[in-house]
C-alpha cells in the first residue's frame, strides 16, 4: 500500500513511480480521510506500507499527520514501512517528526528518503517557484533518483536519506508551527476578473475545498497546497497580495 498526499503533483508523480515499481496499490490520503470510514487495514504477507508526501514548512503536512494518527494496521509487525518526502530544497526534521509520530503507534520506519523537486511555495514574501532552467534540472534529476530509491525499496534496505538542511530545529519546531497556525487557511484566496470559470481549480483541489460558481469559492478545510493557484490557466487565482507578481508550477505529468 502506498498512501500519498499531493497538491501540485510532485508527490503524486513520486507515489506513482513507487507504486508501479513495487507493485503496490496507490491510495490518496485525502480521499481516505474524506470517506469517513474507519482507517483500518489488513496487510497481505508480502505487502509493504509507504507514505509519500510533500514537506510543508520543513515538516509533514497536517493532513498527513492526521491520517497517520488515525490509521491502524491489524498486522503491522514484520512489514516494511517507509516514507518518501518531496521538497524544493530541504526537509528539516521531518524524519524526527515522523519517528516520533509512529513510535506511539508501535511502528518503526525501515527506510526514509527525500527527493528534491521543483519549488511551489509562493504565498509568503521571498518565496517563489524555481527558474525554468532549474525546474527542468530538478525534474530530470528526479527520474534517476527515483530509480535509485525504488531499487533500495525493492531490496528492503534500511536506509535513511533525508536532507535536513540548516537551522533545522528552528524551521521544523518553531516556524512550522507558526505556518500551521497562520498560513494554513484559504481566507486570502481570491480570483480576478481573468477567471474563465474553467473549473480546473475545483478539479485539482485534493480535499475538494474549492467550488466554482462563476468564480471559485473556498471552504474552510484548506491544506495550503496551492494547487488551485498553480493550475489556473489564466493566473487568475491569488493568495492575497503575496502572489501577485509570482510564478506558477504544476508537475507536467499530473495536470
Amino acid at each position: 500500500m502506498i498512501f500519498y498526499f499531493s497538491g501540485t503533483g510532485n508527490s503524486k508523480w513520486v507515489a506513482r513511480q513507487v507504486a508501479a515499481y513495487q507493485h503496490e496499490s496507490l491510495i490518496a490520503i485525502a480521499d481516505e480521510l474524506a470517506g469517513g470510514a474507519d482507517l483500518i487495514y489488513t496487510l497481505q504477507p508480502s505487502e509493504v506500507v509507504g507514505f509519500v508526501f510533500p514537506v510543508y514548512s520543513w515538516a509533514p503536512p497536517a493532513i498527513v499527520m492526521e491520517f497517520i494518527n488515525k490509521v491502524r494496521f491489524t498486522n503491522a509487525e514484520g512489514h516494511y514501512f517507509f516514507f518518501v518526502c518531496t521538497c524544493g530544497d530541504e526537509a528539516g526534521l521531518t524524519l524526527n517528526i515522523m519517528n516520533e509520530t509512529v513510535a506511539a503507534k508501535g511502528w518503526t520506519w525501515q527506510a526514509a528518503f527525500t527527493i528534491i523537486m521543483p519549488n511551489n511555495y509562493v504565498s509568503f514574501p521571498g518565496f517563489d517557484t524555481d527558474p525554468k532552467e532549474l525546474e527542468q534540472q530538478k525534474l530530470h534529476a528526479a527520474i534517476d533518483e527515483m530509480e535509485r530509491i525504488n531499487q533500495e525499496l525493492a531490496s528492503r534496505s534500511n536506509v535513511f536519506q533525508c536532507k535536513v538542511g540548516s537551522w533545522a530545529y528552528i524551521k521544523s519546531r518553531i516556524i512550522s508551527k507558526l505556518f500551521n497556525k497562520y498560513q494554513v487557511t484559504a481566507k486570502p484566496f481570491f480570483a480576478t476578473d481573468d477567471c474563465i470559470s474553467c473549473g480546473l481549480c475545483e478539479q485539482h483541489c485534493p480535499v475538494h475545498n474549492v467550488k466554482v460558481h462563476i468564480k471559485p469559492e473556498w471552504g474552510n478545510h484548506c491544506t495550503s497546497c496551492l494547487a488551485c493557484y498553480h493550475i489556473c490557466p489564466r493566473h487568475a487565482i491569488h493568495y492575497g497580495k503575496a502572489t501577485l507578481k509570482k510564478h506558477q508550477y504544476f508537475h507536467p505529468e499530473c495536470k
